[in-house]
């Protein structure tokens, strides 16, 4: 019995484990341990009012804060049947847009590329990329805080809009750092190569929003490529949860099938089409083919979507005119869900509400409870093909797989424990 012990393996948000046993060349257990205490935040928001939730949602991460308030104001504003106007739905793409160039940003430079650079850790990446590194997440960042009043978790979403209509001269003065923004997107693809990610092919179910106006972020058809076609209200039809002994976090599957992936790759394999020309050019420079079935094109997937974002935010600042940015409603009960894409893929949101705009019940999935079931099944299907390496590769190969998903276990502690057992 060989065991290996890696205490703190950071670039994953918040705090998980690995359990892997191998013998004879085979997994014999495999766990991927989440840990974290459960945050009850579906039970607290039982007796608050409608117009609190979003606020409390975006706590539920430090880093999808944005997707965590679009996602419940959407939900609750189908239960009191508000329409919201054009210029609301360009307003909340651009800031979902902005959350997404940020989060990409943090992952694809500080959490994955020392792994692809065969890097020691963050801190030993060029000094010069770094710093473009970070203002790329900066602007991101910026344009969350623009038109949310505040970089973390925003202030201004709410039900019906927008609590203020952002200054147009404040997002122009965007435009000129978000183009150079976009050379530092397009200059990263070429570390994301064929020769530098694992060859692994997962034939995974992948699913994300799909929809034929637009690469869907805040609406849209849940799709996958196993033909699954629903819509938001009927994912609880057609997903299951179920609790663990060893996560604290709940697996999903697709009822009457398996696990599934959610996230950038799961977007760019169904949507692939209907990003622009540059980014397309660019998955062409990379060497992988989209749809693809290797996880760990995930980061590719990542820069790619930059690419396009960054110039679809310059499109949307260029479109955008102040004026109303928020509608009357009445209020009254009912059910529904919203899902929209996260940074890590697609976001459920739930609410029940009582004729006096109280939360009667909630159900939230992110994307990690979705993505949980599928880390542990690529992980099996891929330390066989690794087997034959030293117990400190397949360490290293495994923590590598979990970040290609970019897991966002918890955003206050930012470590990794993985146990290899070599029999």
């Amino acid at each position: 019995m060989k065991n290996v012990n890696i205490d703190y393996l950071t670039r994953v948000e918040g705090k998980g484990g690995l359990d892997l046993t191998i013998k004879d060349g085979e997994v014999r257990d495999l766990k991927l341990r989440i840990y974290e205490e459960p945050r009850f935040f579906e039970a607290f928001m039982v007796g608050r009012r409608f117009d609190e939730i979003a606020e409390i949602a975006s706590r539920i991460c430090g880093i999808c804060y944005v997707t965590h308030q679009i996602t419940p104001v959407r939900a609750i504003e189908k239960i009191l049947g508000v329409e919201v106007n054009d210029r609301i739905k360009l307003l909340r793409r651009l800031i979902a847009i902005g959350g997404i160039i940020s989060s990409h940003a943090l992952h694809v430079y500080l959490l994955a590329l020392p792994d692809v650079l065969k890097l020691p850790n963050s801190f030993s990446i060029d000094p010069k990329l770094l710093v473009k590194a970070l203002k790329l997440k900066g602007l991101g960042d910026k344009i969350v805080e623009i038109v949310g009043g505040r970089a973390v978790h925003p202030v201004t979403i709410v039900v019906g809009g927008f609590t203020y209509a952002p200054p147009k001269e404040k997002l122009n003065a965007l435009v000129d750092d978000l183009k150079d923004a976009k050379k530092t997107a397009m200059e990263s693809i070429q570390f994301f190569s064929s020769e530098s990610l694992p060859s692994f092919e997962a034939d995974s179910e992948k699913i994300a929003l799909s929809n034929s106006d637009e690469y869907a972020i805040n609406e849209g058809r849940v799709k996958s490529n196993k033909g699954l076609d629903i819509s938001e209200d009927e994912f609880r039809k057609f997903i299951e949860e179920e609790q663990v002994p060893h996560s604290t976090a709940k697996h999903s599957k697709v009822k009457g099938r398996l696990s599934y992936m959610v996230g950038p790759l799961s977007r760019v394999n169904l949507n692939f089409h209907q990003l622009n020309e540059d980014a397309q050019n660019a998955a062409e420079t990379s060497g992988f083919k989209f749809p693809s079935c290797n996880p760990f094109v995930a980061n590719v997937a990542r820069v790619i979507e930059m690419i396009s974002l960054i110039d679809e935010a310059i499109e949307l600042i260029d479109l955008y005119n102040e004026g109303e940015v928020r509608v009357s409603f009445k209020v009254r009960g009912g059910n529904a869900a919203a899902i929209t894409e996260a940074p890590r893929g697609i976001n459920y949101h739930w609410y029940s509400i009582d004729n006096n705009g109280v939360v009667k019940a909630a159900d939230i999935s992110p994307p990690t409870c979705q993505n949980a079931r599928r880390i542990e099944d690529d992980l099996r299907a891929y330390v066989p093909t690794i087997a034959e390496l030293s117990k400190e590769e397949i360490a290293h190969r495994c923590s590598m797989l979990i970040r290609a998903y970019d897991p966002c276990i918890s955003c206050s502690v930012h470590s990794l424990n993985v146990k290899v057992r070599k029999t």
